[in-house]
């Protein structure tokens, strides 16, 4: 009489095969056709293919900027960027206070295209920017597959004035530390602040240096700030060292901000640009025309933020950081 009881090397074939597809689900998709390598600082890196994106949340947005070929209207569907990132498992530093703040992720189109989104800028607790990882769109009222000139994923960028940061034919997001390499100023009410990295004039301010410069205000939680925005501080100021031969290359690069304790937070030149996500930080040295007090002399104000945790204060270094392919 033969036995029925399973042979110990068809169990453990069994079992090879179970742990195979449970690992292909966790990473998000398979080998197989168009995909997105999601990688880096995650957890479990992997293939997201559309079938994969389909399975989270679907979003559908609509979005207007301009382009070289003039205004744009689209209509997409995908899941948020957000959710993808965080559905892979963002690695984190326990031992650093908001350490997903000096993080980016470096969206990469199948021509090389790169554009650098900050993580604080992408989480729905702090600047809550809905970017979509984009699988369809609609067009004459029907959804669809994306054109071959846009997809088949796209990384989209709402309320952005133009399409820079669109990142067409997707291919790669990869989650990465800032590479900041400044040190705490032993903590403290900060008195100077350094900029240096990929700018032309890398220089230190004093208070007076920084009430010299344009000022603007921006208003946060009742609180009116005056100060140096940001993005022309860098931009016009100490200028910015770019790649002549990248289009867009500021696209790439973020400010990273330290205070004098170590507290990191970063935003990307994109976020900043006026002709981008034109977002108005601010270098303050004020707050309803009083100095700062126990905040130092200058510290880093972030508007429109769910929680205010990218607005460093002691502000004591801001360094600009180029993605490396």
């Amino acid at each position: 009489m033969q036995s029925t009881t399973p042979r110990p090397h068809r169990l453990l074939a069994v079992g090879l095969a179970t742990t195979l597809l449970l690992a292909l689900a966790a990473c998000g998709g398979s080998d197989e056709g168009p995909s997105i390598r999601v990688q880096g600082a995650v957890d479990r890196a992997g293939n997201y293919d559309t079938a994969a994106l389909q399975r989270q949340t679907a979003v559908t947005q609509s979005v207007t900027f301009t382009s070289g070929s003039g205004a744009q209207s689209r209509t997409y569907t995908g899941a948020t960027l957000w959710s993808v990132l965080s559905g892979a498992g963002i690695t984190l530093d326990a031992s650093r206070k908001n350490d997903g703040l000096n993080r980016y992720v470096l969206a990469t189109g199948s021509d090389g295209y790169r554009v650098a989104f900050g993580m604080g800028e992408i989480n729905p607790e702090f600047g809550n920017k809905a970017s979509l990882v984009a699988y369809a769109e609609t067009q004459s009222g029907t959804s669809g597959p994306l054109t071959s000139a846009d997809g088949p994923f796209r990384v989209t960028a709402p309320g952005d004035v133009k399409g820079g940061r669109y990142v067409s034919n997707l291919v790669r997001l990869e989650v990465r530390p800032s590479g900041s390499t400044a040190v705490a100023a032993g903590g403290g009410v900060s008195g100077s602040l350094a900029v240096s990295g990929a700018v032309t004039k890398p220089v230190s301010f004093d208070l007076a240096a920084l009430q010299a410069l344009p000022a603007s205000t921006v208003t946060v939680a009742g609180t009116t700030y005056t100060g140096v925005n940001l993005w022309t501080l860098l931009n016009g100021s100490t200028g910015l060292k770019t790649d002549a031969t990248a289009k867009n290359p500021t696209l790439a690069m973020v400010a990273v901000a330290t205070g004098s304790d170590g507290y990191k937070a970063l935003v990307s030149l994109g976020e900043i640009d006026p002709g981008f996500g034109a977002k108005g930080a601010l270098v303050a040295y004020a707050a309803n025309g009083e100095g700062l007090g126990a905040n130092g002399m200058a510290r880093l104000i972030v508007p429109g933020e769910v929680k205010q945790s990218r607005s460093v204060s002691n502000l004591s270094h801001i360094e600009v950081i180029t993605a490396a392919p």
